[in-house]
């Protein structure tokens, strides 16, 4: 499983360049949730705490990882793109967050049929513990011709 977040981490900093700034990296992937996190220093705002900007960004990719995860596993491909979402910034994050993703009972199989496959997600934002920020997603993958 390393491996395949190492690669992940690969795919995010390769094809999204504001994530190697933000340093953003997995952390765990186990038993169909998705931990992710970043450091506080690159992310920061004049309130010294994390940039909304930023705490969009991770929620976003964490979704985004989650859906990409799930193909490598089931071995089909689709370009993944973000096609509606809403946020709720709860709290200021005022240390490095522990952003979380469980997938949902869905299927993906319409990718292997040449269709295209959605699937909505909850990402939750932590903060030494606390709910920080709630992202709701709904990612489309398109089968990759």
């Amino acid at each position: 499983m390393d491996e395949l977040l190492n690669r992940l981490r690969q795919t995010w900093h390769s094809t999204i360049p504001v994530s190697e700034f933000m340093q953003i990296a997995p952390l765990s992937f186990t038993d169909g949730e998705l931990s992710v996190s970043a450091p506080l220093a690159p992310n920061i705002n004049l309130h010294h705490t994390m940039f909304a900007g930023s705490i969009y960004t991770i929620m976003t990719l964490t979704g985004w990882g989650m859906v990409w995860l799930q193909q490598q596993l089931l071995n089909v491909d689709g370009d993944i793109v973000l096609a509606d979402a809403h946020i709720r910034y709860l709290a200021p994050v005022t240390s490095a967050p522990e952003v979380k993703v469980r997938w949902p009972d869905t299927n993906l199989s319409p990718l292997q049929r040449g269709r295209k496959a959605k699937v909505k997600l909850e990402v939750q934002l932590f903060c030494d513990g606390k709910l920080c920020a709630q992202f709701d997603g709904l990612y489309v993958s398109v089968p990759k011709m």
